[in-house]
C-alpha cells in the first residue's frame, strides 16, 4: 500500500485557494503526496505574482482551463463558477488518469475540493476515489448552509434565502443567536443561492467537511454534523498561492515604529470601496495621528485603482500598500490593531496573532465574523455607519482611540491566539484530527 495521494481542487479565488494550500503543505509536511489543481488562468497569475520556492515543491502543480477566454472578467464569480461547472467536470477524469499514470504505486486516493467545487467529488465518485471538502470560511458558516434546508421548512427563509422576518434564531442549542440578517448567502442572486442549495446536495459526497478552524472558537457549529472535522487554523506560509506581489517593503518600515503603535488596515482580496467611503477612510487615517499601513489593492483588471486619494489627505505617518504579507505585519511587535472586513482567513490570521480588531464587514458571512469578534470572542469593537450609511472619519477616530486603550480586549486577545495555537500543536485537538483523516485516506 503506497502513502495517500491527495488530489486538491480549489474554487480559484484568493480565500479558496490559500486555506487549500496551507492544507497541502501540512499533509505534505506529514509525508502524503499532495497534488495541487489550479485553473490556468490563476496559475499564470500566482507564478508572475512570485510565488515559488523550493521547500514547497513537495506539492506538486498542475492546471485545469477554466472554460473562459483570455480577456474574460473573471472577477464575475457567477460567470467563472457556471463556466467551470460546465467544462471542468469532463477533462478532471484524464488528468486523473494521467496522474495516476505517471506514479503507478502512488496513485490518489482522495480528493479535496473547497466550496462551488462539487462536481469533482461526482467525478471522484463515479471512478471509486474518496472525496472531502475544505470549507474555505467559518464551521459556523458551514452548518448555516448545511441548515438551509430546515430553515426553509421551518418559515425563517423563503426558497430565495431571504430571511421571512427580521429574527435572532439559534442554527443549534449550544451555538450564539444569529440575525436572521446576517446569514452568510445574503446578497447572493437567486441563481447563487440555487447553485449553493444544490451545492451542499452534492458535498455530501465528500466523507468529511473538514473545517479551517478550532473546536474552541466556535463549539457550538459541530453538533449540526458529524462531517465536520476541525483541523485548523491552517497556518502553513505559502508564497506560493498569491495572486498579487507581495510589498515587503513594508517590514522594514514596521522595524522603525513603536512597539504597537501601527494601525493595519485591509479589506482582503474581493471588497471594492465606494469612493465616497473610500475618502472618509483616508482621512480617517490622517485624523488617527498614528503609523497605519493601508493595502489598497490593485483593481483585478490591474488597472488604477478606481478610487482617487482626497486632495487634503496627508497620509504623511502611513505606508499604502497595493498587497501585503498580512501574516508577517500581524505578528509585528508594531502592531497595535486590525481594522478588517472580517473574512474568515483575515480572522484566523488575526486571532493567531492576537491582534484586537475594528470590525468592518461588506458583504456574506463577513457580518457572522464580526458578532463573534465582538460578542462571542469579544476580542474587538465594531464600526458603526452614520445616516447616510457611511463610517465615518470621526466614527474611525474614536473607535481606535477605544480600542488602544481597552486593556480587557487585549488580554482576551492573547488568551485566544494561545488557546486557538494550541490546537495544532502536537496532541492538539486539530492535530489529532488531521492524523485521524490522513489514517483514513490511507
Amino acid at each position: 500500500m503506497g502513502i495517500p495521494h491527495f488530489l486538491c481542487i480549489p474554487f480559484p479565488i484568493q480565500g479558496h485557494v490559500n486555506p487549500l494550500m496551507q492544507c497541502s503543505l501540512l499533509l505534505a509536511k506529514h509525508g502524503c503526496k499532495v497534488t495541487f489543481v489550479h485553473t490556468e488562468f490563476s496559475y499564470k497569475r500566482a507564478n508572475t505574482a512570485g510565488g515559488d520556492n523550493m521547500e514547497e515543491a513537495q506539492v506538486e502543480l498542475v492546471t485545469l482551463p477554466d472554460g473562459l477566454d483570455p480577456q474574460d472578467d473573471r472577477s464575475d464569480v457567477a460567470k467563472l463558477l457556471f463556466s467551470m461547472k460546465s467544462t471542468m467536470p469532463a477533462l478532471l477524469p484524464k488528468l486523473i488518469h494521467d496522474i495516476n499514470a505517471s506514479d503507478v504505486e502512488n496513485k490518489i486516493t482522495c480528493i479535496i475540493v473547497t466550496i462551488n467545487m462539487g462536481w469533482a467529488l461526482e467525478v471522484a465518485h463515479k471512478l471509486g476515489i474518496k472525496g472531502a471538502l475544505l470549507f474555505p470560511a467559518s464551521a459556523t458558516s458551514l452548518a448555516s448552509a448545511a441548515c438551509i434546508p430546515k430553515l426553509i421548512e421551518d418559515g425563517i427563509i423563503d426558497s430565495q434565502g431571504v430571511p421571512t422576518k427580521n429574527q435572532e434564531i439559534q442554527l443549534s442549542p449550544n451555538m450564539p443567536m444569529m440575525d436572521t440578517s446576517y446569514f452568510p448567502w445574503r446578497g447572493f442572486k437567486k441563481i447563487f443561492f440555487e447553485h449553493l442549495v444544490q451545492e451542499m446536495q452534492t458535498l455530501k459526497l465528500g466523507e468529511w467537511w473538514l473545517c479551517n478552524t478550532s473546536y474552541g472558537l466556535e463549539p457550538g457549529a459541530f453538533s449540526i454534523s458529524p462531517k465536520f472535522l476541525p483541523i485548523g487554523p491552517l497556518m502553513e506560509n505559502s508564497n506560493r498561492s498569491s495572486f498579487w506581489e507581495e510589498d515587503t517593503g513594508c517590514l522594514e518600515w514596521l522595524d522603525q515604529q513603536p512597539p504597537q503603535s501601527v494601525v493595519y488596515v485591509s479589506f482582503g482580496s474581493l471588497a471594492v470601496m465606494d469612493p465616497h467611503q473610500f475618502k472618509e477612510l483616508a482621512l480617517g487615517l490622517d485624523l488617527l495621528h498614528r503609523p497605519f499601513i493601508w493595502v489598497v489593492r490593485p483593481a483585478n483588471d490591474d488597472k488604477e485603482n478606481v478610487n482617487s486619494y482626497p486632495r487634503d489627505f496627508h497620509g504623511s505617518k502611513g505606508k499604502r500598500v497595493g498587497w501585503a504579507p498580512q501574516k508577517k505585519i500581524l505578528n509585528h511587535p508594531s502592531l497595535a490593531c486590525f481594522i478588517s472586513h472580517c473574512g474568515w482567513n483575515s480572522t484566523l490570521e488575526g486571532i493567531c496573532a492576537g491582534v484586537p480588531f475594528l470590525c468592518w464587514p461588506c458583504t456574506t458571512d463577513q457580518f457572522l465574523n464580526k458578532s463573534y469578534i465582538c460578542d462571542v470572542w469579544k476580542i474587538g469593537l465594531g464600526l458603526d455607519k452614520d445616516e447616510t450609511e457611511i463610517i465615518s472619519r470621526g466614527e474611525i477616530r474614536k473607535k481606535v482611540d477605544q480600542l488602544l486603550v481597552d486593556e480587557d480586549i487585549k488580554a482576551r486577545s492573547l488568551k485566544l491566539k494561545e488557546l486557538t495555537l494550541n490546537n495544532i500543536q502536537e496532541g492538539g485537538q486539530s492535530s489529532k484530527n488531521l492524523n485521524f483523516f490522513m489514517d483514513w485516506a490511507k
